[in-house]
């Protein structure tokens, strides 16, 4: 019988220690904290929905107004937003660099931004459709001035009047023509005329004279000298 008891008490649990219930009692108070939270998280997106839904109820029965800009929000409000403007038939778009400073755009169906807007609200500027349309009109503008030069082919300059004519009260019409025919080809002396030559003898010539002059030297360092 006491083997039978003994047994049985040594097949119990022992009973938790000091330390083990006040590690089970801090789980138990954080589940019940991350539990609130949760609670509170998911209260607070279901307020942020019903508030969106009203505003964009607003912008829909407001004839008055094409597309509304939103203040900044956080990833998960974005995207909440954008599941509501999408269920309400509308069109909405994220601008902004940064996270925490991007905005919501909505806008009607039947006014659906251009790719020209949206350009601008990605670079952080206002939308000006007067100004959009004056650089659309050069666009073009200049676009069909290619298109013409194109077909046109390359531009060939020419001189607006001729050398000759710019300068004849100078040197005449007939200067340069003259002076064209004055200038005859000499087999010698090439393109430079032959009166400009200063000595016009032929290299033969020349040569006889300066072997002449040698003989004349040395014949007359040979005579003796005279007493």
């Amino acid at each position: 019988m006491a083997d039978l008891l003994g047994s049985i008490l040594s097949s119990m649990e022992k009973p938790p220690s000091v330390g083990d219930q006040e590690s089970r009692r801090k789980a138990r108070e954080q589940a019940a904290r991350l539990k609130k939270l949760q609670e509170q998280d998911k209260q607070q997106k279901v307020e942020f929905r019903k508030r969106m839904e009203k505003e964009v109820s607003d912008f829909i029965q407001d004839s008055g107004q094409i597309k509304k800009k939103f203040q900044p929000m956080n990833k998960i409000e974005r995207s909440i937003l954008h599941d509501v403007v999408e269920v309400a038939g509308l069109t909405s778009f994220s601008f902004g660099e940064d996270d925490d400073c991007r905005y919501v755009m909505i806008f009607k169906k039947e006014f659906a931004p251009s790719d020209e807007e949206l350009d601008s609200y990605r670079h952080g500027e206002e939308w000006d459709p007067q100004k959009a349309e004056e650089k659309r009109k050069l666009k073009e503008l200049a676009q069909k001035q290619e298109e013409e030069a194109a077909q046109q082919g390359p531009v060939v300059v020419s001189p607006a009047s001729d050398y000759k004519d710019k300068y004849s009260h100078l040197i005449g019409k007939g200067a340069a023509k003259d002076a064209a025919h004055m200038l005859q080809a000499n087999k010698t002396y090439g393109c430079v005329p032959v009166a400009n030559k200063r000595d016009t003898r032929s290299i033969e010539e020349a040569m006889n004279e300066i072997r002449a002059k040698k003989r004349l030297r040395q014949s007359g360092e040979e005579l003796p000298p005279t007493s």
